[in-house]
C-alpha cells in the first residue's frame, strides 16, 4: 500500500485506455506505514485480504505490478505481489511488470513466470486484456 496514490494514477490512464481496473482494498482509517507487523496481520485477516485479491485476479484477463523503486529496493515488488504474481501464473494469465524483474532472493522465481515488462507504458497493455488487477 505504500505506492496507493500511484495506483489510481495507473488505475486512472488505465481505465482511460478502456480496461476495467481492480486495485487493493483500502482501510482507511488504518495507518499501514506505522503499523508493526502482526497489526498488518491481523488487518488482513480481519478484511480477508488475501483471498480478496485471490478473487480480483480470478477475474481479472492480467495483472500489472507497479515493482517501482520502493524501501531503497530498486524495482522493488513486495510479498503480496509476488504471492498475486504466483496466483496469475497457475491460473495462466498475463503479468505484467512496469519494469524489469528487480534483483531480490527470488528474482530466479520471478523470471520463471516469464512477466512481460513494459518499460513503463501502460499502451504495451493489449485490450484483449480488458480486466486487470493492479498491484503495487
Amino acid at each position: 500500500m505504500t505506492l496507493i496514490a500511484r495506483i489510481r494514477e495507473v488505475q486512472q490512464t488505465l481505465e482511460a485506455l478502456g480496461h476495467t481496473v481492480y486495485v487493493p482494498v483500502e482501510v482507511e482509517e488504518f495507518n499501514y506505514h506505522d503499523a508493526t507487523t502482526e497489526e498488518r496481520a491481523d488487518l488482513k485477516r480481519s478484511f480477508d485480504l488475501i483471498r480478496a485479491h485471490w478473487r480480483k485476479i480470478q477475474r481479472s484477463d492480467a495483472i500489472l505490478v507497479l515493482n517501482e523503486t520502493t524501501k531503497g529496493i530498486e524495482r522493488y515488488i513486495g510479498g503480496n505481489s509476488f504471492l498475486e504474481m504466483g496466483f496469475a501464473h497457475i491460473l495462466d494469465l498475463p503479468i505484467f511488470l512496469m519494469h524489469p524483474v528487480p534483483a531480490m532472493p527470488y528474482a530466479s522465481e520471478m523470471a520463471a513466470m516469464d512477466p512481460i515488462v513494459l518499460d513503463g507504458d501502460l499502451r504495451r497493455i493489449p485490450q484483449a486484456a480488458h480486466a486487470v488487477e493492479v498491484r503495487g
